[in-house]
């Protein structure tokens, strides 16, 4: 497989989502303002830099699957097999990073252990329904993209649960998932989202129905099968209300 399409992705897109939080603490003062733009001058990123791609989807907490999100993936491509990204819970400058998550080829997936296995979620649902999108470009470069991408796995981790109001990252990380049929996501979570970016979840699934869809591993969307994998959180703290 190859993910160099993703390089497609360089389009101007967003800035149309505000974070979900406003973070507790004072407004920056002119020092501070001061120090951050002699950094953004003198200081370089390369791995910043390379967030080069733009991917708008849904995840769930796994094991309750109708506490659900919207989540913004800034991605870097690090080789044919490898992409990682930062997940943000908006598209402005205020967003807050939320998570990562990491996709590979169903080549790799396909080598790892089962226990492994369990903590990763298939694409091909999240590809065929329309859902995942990559905002600002070309559409026949969006289902290049989406070709490649219904051949990978995905293991997602939030760090941040902005989604449930929470002021600062609290608790521990908790294993998200991807949904795996019709039916599964909140319609009127992807209704606003594609009304936000002027899009429309079922043309781009019926312009997709021509992506062939691969036979899932069996290791992957263990939940769906009834093993569900979760951190407790130690300190007690509940991330469902």
């Amino acid at each position: 497989m190859t993910f160099a399409v993703v390089g497609l992705l360089t389009a101007c897109a967003g800035n149309n989502t505000a974070s979900n939080v406003d973070a507790p603490g004072e407004a920056k003062t002119s020092s501070t303002k001061t120090l951050e733009a002699g950094a953004a001058l003198l200081q370089s990123r390369p791995p910043i830099e390379a967030l080069n791609a733009y991917l708008d989807g849904f995840h769930f907490y796994n094991g309750h699957r109708d506490v659900q999100m919207e989540a913004h993936h800034y991605c870097s491509i690090l080789n044919e097999e490898v992409i990682q990204c930062v997940i943000y819970d908006g598209n402005r400058k205020d967003a807050k990073l939320m998570g990562v998550e990491y996709i590979i080829s169903e080549q790799l997936f396909a080598r790892l252990p089962g226990a492994e296995k369990a903590l990763w979620h298939s694409h091909v649902h999240e590809v065929k329904s329309g859902q995942l999108i990559a905002p600002g470009i070309p559409e026949v470069a969006e289902h290049a993209l989406m070709e490649k991408l219904v051949n990978t796995y995905g293991k997602t981790w939030h760090t941040w649960h902005t989604d449930l109001n929470k002021e600062l990252p609290l608790g521990v990380p908790q294993l998200m998932m991807g949904f795996t049929a019709d039916g599964q996501a909140d319609p009127k979570m992807v209704s606003e989202r594609d009304s936000r970016f002027g899009v429309n979840s079922l043309e781009k699934k019926k312009a997709r129905a021509d992506i062939p869809a691969p036979k899932i591993d069996p290791g992957a969307d263990a939940w769906n099968k009834g093993n569900v994998i979760q951190i407790e959180d130690p300190t007690g703290r509940s991330h469902l209300h």
